[in-house]
């Protein structure tokens, strides 16, 4: 009964690791927002989860427009309870090959519109009763990996953010934490390894456990981190990557 009274945010929920964590808050009976911009993607997932998934369709790279997204979500759905900012790009290009255009259109999506939507919603969330905001980071922010410049920079600043963001908002009742996934299988992690066999061997050579992980891996991390049964930890940059971050 308590859950059907929460609401989260899932951004990029329509498909991959976003739509793993929004299965798992809709089968614990939780609502949960999916904002994307794909449309058909959003549709799909409505369909295969149910009345408590509510879409809007919307381009988070849009800025000035998400103060009016998020009061349009409170106004429909209610008080929110969790922000997941999972929504984000990513390119693979040699280093003398990305251009200012390349790194700022990724660290447009990936930072400032993940700190734009978490300002508007921490506006709600101190009104209420508090609430949960959770990052999706990468174990590109833990070590070096080649050809992802731009994606690596964007991801260590939402680490950055995490623990700054944690340090101000815990002590009015706002936890704040982040999520660095391993290499997960994924229609885009797929197409990023299969192409490259070296790169897949590797990643696959040093994951202690041997495997990739499933996208429904993160999904219970977010479910454990949003839930109470959490209600201790904030600031953390927890990896769900099979050990490969430790691993030699």
């Amino acid at each position: 009964m308590e859950n059907a009274k929460k609401t989260v945010i899932v951004t990029g929920g329509g498909s991959g690791i976003g739509l793993a964590i929004s299965r798992k808050f809709v089968g614990a009976e939780i609502q949960t927002v999916i904002i994307g911009r794909d449309e058909e993607k959003l549709t799909a997932a409505r369909k295969e989860l149910g009345e408590l998934c509510i879409t809007y369709t919307y381009d988070l790279a849009d800025l000035p427009g998400i103060p009016g997204l998020v009061e349009k979500i409170v106004a429909d759905c209610g008080a929110i309870s969790a922000l997941i900012n999972n929504a984000g790009i990513n390119q693979k290009k040699e280093f003398l090959e990305v251009t200012d255009e390349d790194f700022q259109r990724i660290f447009h999506t990936n930072v400032a519109a993940a700190f734009s939507l978490s300002r508007e919603v921490v506006r709600h969330m101190l009104a209420g009763s508090g609430g949960s905001i959770i990052n999706i980071s990468s174990m590109a922010s833990q070590y070096g990996i080649p050809k992802v410049i731009s994606y690596t920079a964007s991801k260590s600043a939402i680490e950055g953010m995490t623990r700054a963001m944690a340090v101000e908002l815990s002590p009015k009742g706002i936890r704040v934490n982040c999520i660095a996934p391993g290499f997960i299988a994924t229609d885009m992690s797929a197409k990023a390894l299969n192409s490259d066999p070296e790169r897949k061997n590797k990643a696959l050579s040093r994951t202690p456990m041997g495997r990739l992980g499933e996208p429904a891996d993160i999904g219970d991390c977010a479910l454990f981190l949003a839930s109470d049964a959490a209600r201790y930890i904030t600031g953390v940059v927890l990896p769900v990557d099979g050990g490969n971050s430790v691993g030699f």
